[in-house]
């Protein structure tokens, strides 16, 4: 694998998007080696932060197999950062990954926190209101990775991939579990002893704990 290109976002209007009508998703190619950060890409505009952004989704990245995927059911060429991916990278189906996997880009090391949901500002980027349907049907969602190791990177730099060995948590099991949640003890636990985004991780414990508190309320009393 290798990186195609390296996609980073100005502020710009959009209508029909968040009530603020600004956006970072109109990425473009850069034409030089861009910094990663531990909170994503220098010069990568974020707007709509209460959704977007932070550790845990510091970089998004969508692979060559799902564009080639999208040319062909969409049949019309698509650019690198159509979807406001930060790396696009070659040879890569983005729903056949786990939570924990790793990229090794150079000095860069990514890992995989979660799939990407969409919102209305992808909608308004396809210039389809039904997109958002489209989308979740597809099951090509890209994945949001943490960095644990800064650098530089470069459009045509090696990809190095590694799965992940711990508490297997795919891409695609936890798309559709947005859409459909499974609130049960059991699955709540799997979540939990996988390196899923602090956000996510904080929202399963407190449902955990809300479970077993119930639980015990239930208990008879002797």
């Amino acid at each position: 694998m290798r990186v195609l290109s390296v996609n980073v976002g100005t502020v710009r209007a959009i209508q029909n998007g968040k009530p603020s009508g600004k956006t970072g998703i109109f990425k473009e190619p850069a034409a030089a080696s861009v910094y990663v950060t531990a909170v994503g890409l220098v010069g990568d505009a974020i707007c709509d932060t209460e959704n977007h952004g932070g550790v845990d989704q510091a970089v998004y990245v969508y692979g060559a197999n799902d564009y080639a995927w999208w040319e062909h059911s969409l049949g019309q060429p698509l650019v690198p950062g159509t979807f406001g991916e930060n790396l696009t990278i070659s040879d890569l189906e983005s729903g056949q990954l786990f939570v924990g996997d790793q990229f090794r880009i150079g000095e860069i090391v990514l890992e995989v926190t979660a799939p990407r949901i969409p919102c209305v500002t992808l909608a308004a980027r396809m210039q389809d209101k039904r997109f958002l349907k489209t989308f979740r049907a597809a099951e090509r969602p890209g994945v949001y990775c943490r960095v644990l190791q800064e650098g530089y990177v470069n459009a045509g730099d090696s990809v190095a991939y590694q799965s992940y060995n711990g508490g297997r948590i795919s891409v695609l099991e936890m798309f559709r579990e947005f859409f459909e949640p499974d609130h049960s003890e059991a699955t709540l636990r799997r979540y939990l002893n996988a390196p899923i985004a602090i956000r996510d991780r904080q929202y399963k414990e407190k449902l955990l704990h809300e479970l077993r508190s119930t639980q015990t309320d239930k208990k008879p009393d002797y």
